[in-house]
């Protein structure tokens, strides 16, 4: 049985009522979008938030989890009155009408394959792959059998980062010329997570490729990437590093640059500065309230925000709804498949020119 408030969601949708606060950015809810009917796989951090998304989105229901902690799965269960089944079972469910895939990666391109070509729709976690000649394998798949396929760059979603876009694309700072992305986390993940991350630049500088190609408006011709280990030991011993910086040149010249740290004393560092033919335009960081206070000390302001939860759960919500608009309306995705190849082509760009100390053209590996 569902909790009192999600059945009132879940009715309420049927129904076609509006009962639900949209955060900015996320498409409104119509009166004749069918609820979309999913099912998770995966109930750890990620899947978590999209439990939660998916049962705060207008025209979202959450039917089923999977995962194998039972643990985790019953968590979610007894959280949001979905029932516990078998990939196998969501893949065959009438019931169930898309799947966001919040498991390993190892396991993503199989299993986005295995649902499209059940005619699910399918919302897929970043990286698609560690591998790009998988990932072009299973778009294939996803292109022959014609399903729907969103890969969650959640941060093309966040408010400030998309008005800092529609900024752009109104003309406002003339041409783009150069951007620069600043991401920093507050601590680097455990030791194990980076042993099957895939790296740095497939599992952190990602997201930050993504941002730069959506910023730039065109697409990277070449990459110059630097790497250190200036933050764990431990990092470096499990082969990876956790201090970058990248710079990126489209085909018209743009640069972008982009500058990653897996330790940042002061809170979760998410900044982005687009400088264009007439000016510039930058979105700032979110701290823990507006407040500033002044006095004989000086000026003062409340803490950044510390957990990518509290930065980007209103970005995780939109992007739903954006799926939830896409699967109705049967529209392309505003981040799709190819979105996901050409980071993980960027990331490995990145990774080739670490290890070659030399730029690298995309034409290489694309």
């Amino acid at each position: 049985m569902k909790p009192p408030v999600q059945a009132a969601l879940t009715d309420a949708r049927r129904r076609g009522q509006k009962g639900a606060t949209i955060p900015t950015g996320m498409p409104l809810f119509r009166e004749d979008f069918m609820s979309v009917r999913f099912a998770i796989l995966g109930a750890g951090r990620i899947g978590q938030v999209h439990a939660r998304a998916i049962s705060e989105t207008p025209g979202a229901e959450l039917v089923a989890i999977y995962d194998p902690v039972k643990k985790a799965a019953k968590s979610v269960r007894d959280t949001y009155g979905c029932e516990i089944r078998s990939v196998e079972d969501c893949v065959q469910a009438k019931d169930i009408d898309a799947v966001a895939i919040c498991t390993p990666t190892d396991l993503h391109a199989d299993q986005i394959e295995m649902f499209a070509r059940a005619g699910k729709a399918v919302f897929c976690e970043k990286p698609i792959d560690l591998s790009v000649e998988r990932v072009r394998s299973c778009l294939k798949v996803v292109e022959e059998t014609g399903a729907t396929l969103m890969i969650g760059f959640n941060r093309r979603f966040d408010p400030d980062f998309r008005a800092l876009h529609d900024t752009i694309e109104a003309g406002e700072i003339g041409k783009v010329e150069m951007v620069t992305v600043v991401s920093r986390d507050p601590g680097a993940p455990p030791i194990d997570y980076i042993k099957r991350s895939g790296g740095i630049f497939r599992d952190m500088t990602i997201h930050d490729f993504d941002i730069a190609r959506w910023m730039l408006g065109d697409e990277v011709e070449s990459v110059i990437a630097q790497a250190s280990v200036l933050v764990d030991k431990e990092i470096g011993k499990a082969g990876d590093y956790d201090s970058v910086n990248v710079v990126l040149k489209t085909k018209k010249g743009r640069q972008c640059v982009i500058t990653n740290s897996r330790r940042a004393t002061y809170g979760y560092d998410q900044r982005i500065e687009v400088l264009g033919s007439k000016g510039m335009a930058s979105a700032e960081n979110i701290h823990e309230n507006r407040v500033q206070v002044a006095n004989g000390k000086g000026f003062a302001r409340r803490p950044l925000v510390n957990f990518f939860l509290e930065r980007y759960m209103p970005a995780y919500k939109a992007e739903i709804a954006a799926f939830v608009t896409a699967v109705n309306d049967k529209t392309t995705p505003p981040t799709t498949g190819h979105d996901g190849l050409m980071a993980l082509v960027l990331a490995e760009a990145a990774n080739i020119s670490v290890a070659e100390g030399r730029a690298v053209k995309v034409s290489e590996i694309a």
